[in-house]
């Protein structure tokens, strides 16, 4: 090699290091703490012996398709047939008590609550064990203040979740946990103070949770020990109120081409699946499916990933406004429209499997779920509950209705599932909790069968409810 070409290469790498530098100033990595199954908090706000949760030390980090998953995702959590892994009793005694004072301010600050509202919050709270590595804001206690850190809690820890799914409190040690605010595509996992990295942990199993667009009345778990059978949980009970189904249960893909990604999702968390993305960011709630993988038709157990193949509409950042265009690479499977893709393999991609594909990493953060009041739906809820897997409303049959002036939105309008979304405009895309009204009565085609029973979303089951066959996860938006 001559001097020339030398000194060439050597000028090529330093400008190839000064734009990877650049890039790196313009999104830097964030710092995430790890905290493993059973390893004690150094600066819990109680202490880890007080009984309040109890981890599950053999639970494996499912594999996941996309890595902000919403929280009414079936499958998305786990339980056991010893549901008492929370004790939210002494974990409400404890921040009520005269002498936690200072803790109690603390901890309802995180959570944007006062101290009186610290038993009705608990109330609302459901305790469940982590199916995932999953990425939080957690908080230690130190100098009687509440310290914000990020950090990667292990699979199998026993949290406790808000009526959006979205993780309130870590169990074993009474820290408030808020939704992770960084790109869950670049992270640097630190594994220090006795948290050494834990046996099965991937990088590409890492989840955040953003909040289910609508209040949850129950949440179908699975559970950890035996896969195939799930548990339906209402929301604000600890277990005793559980009804079982039978995870194995094949359920239907339904028709989404041409629906919005965000209706997509809801139809596909109603049929008790979840929905699946390929790429750096979420599609927004207005892009076009155009296929799916698997196909429509296609049978499935409980919680598997369905992929959604979508055009423009761009990437989400907050749950509902666009970016610029974009379109996720197609299923691997490379279905087209109509798509003739095969299903997946058995036990492949899903919450309630056990191996997947690589997901696509999510460039997009989890949307707070802390302003104003924390567990507060995002979008009115409904009077009634769709169980998964019973018939999801169809679209209509008749022209959808123009969307309303930009001068004049509505506002207080109930959302309901019976109508289909407007057509997005050219420029931006209509978040799915706020469909416009339609003058034109919806037409749907009879149901194939006869539909779950349905329950309103301030109504507790019976204790003496029945096992069902199917999970009822939420209400319907």
């Amino acid at each position: 090699m001559t001097l020339r070409a030398f000194m060439h290469r050597i000028a090529v790498l330093a400008i190839f290091s000064l734009l990877l530098s650049g890039c790196e100033k313009g999104n830097p990595l964030t710092v995430v703490k790890a905290v493993a199954v059973g390893v004690p908090s150094l600066a819990p706000f109680f202490e880890e012996n007080s009984g309040l949760g109890r981890d599950a030390a053999t639970v494996r980090s499912q594999p996941v398709q996309g890595s902000l998953q919403q929280g009414d995702t079936p499958g998305l959590y786990g339980g056991s047939k010893q549901p008492t892994i929370c004790d939210v009793a002494t974990l409400e005694r404890f921040l009520t008590d005269p002498r936690n004072r200072q803790k109690a301010q603390a901890w309802a600050g995180v959570l944007n609550i006062g101290t009186e509202e610290i038993p009705e919050y608990l109330d609302r709270l459901t305790p469940v064990l982590l199916r995932h590595d999953t990425l939080v804001k957690n908080h230690d206690y130190k100098k009687e203040k509440a310290v914000p850190y990020n950090s990667l809690l292990q699979a199998g820890i026993s949290i406790l979740v808000d009526e959006q799914g979205i993780p309130a409190v870590k169990c074993s040690c009474g820290n408030p946990l808020r939704p992770f605010e960084g790109d869950t595509g670049r992270i640097s996992v630190q594994f220090e103070d006795g948290n050494k990295k834990w046996a099965g942990y991937q990088r590409e199993s890492v989840v955040a949770v953003k909040p289910a667009p609508r209040k949850l009345a129950r949440i179908a778990l699975v559970d950890v020990r035996e896969p195939a059978r799930g548990i339906n949980r209402p929301v604000g009970s600890t277990g005793e109120k559980d009804t079982t189904f039978n995870t194995k249960k094949r359920r239907t893909v339904p028709e989404l081409a041409g629906t919005t990604f965000a209706r997509a999702s809801r139809e596909l968390i109603d049929a008790g699946l979840a929905a699946g993305y390929a790429g750096q960011g979420v599609p927004s709630d207005g892009a076009k499916v155009t296929a799916t993988d698997p196909p429509a038709g296609t049978e499935l157990p409980f919680g598997q990933y369905v992929m959604l193949t979508v055009a423009g509409g761009g990437t989400s950042t907050s749950g509902g406004e666009a970016g610029p265009t974009t379109t996720p690479p197609p299923p691997s499977s490379g279905a087209k429209t109509p798509p003739k893709s095969t299903p997946p393999k058995s036990g492949s991609s899903g919450p309630s499997g056990s191996s997947g594909g690589r997901p696509g990493e999510s460039s997009s953060p989890p949307p707070s779920s802390s302003s104003g009041r924390p567990g507060a739906s995002s979008s009115p809820p409904s009077s009634s509950s769709t169980a998964p897997g019973s018939p999801s409303p169809e679209r209509s049959s008749s022209p959808p209705s123009p969307p309303p002036s930009k001068s004049s939105p509505p506002t207080g309008a109930p959302v309901t599932s019976s109508a289909p979304p407007p057509p997005p405009p050219a420029t931006t895309s209509a978040p799915a909790t706020r469909e416009p009204p339609s003058s034109a009565p919806a037409t749907t085609r009879p149901a194939t069968s006869p539909p779950a029973t349905s329950e309103p979303a301030s109504t507790e089951p019976a204790t003496t409810e029945p096992v069902s066959d199917g999970p009822s996860t939420t209400v319907a938006a």
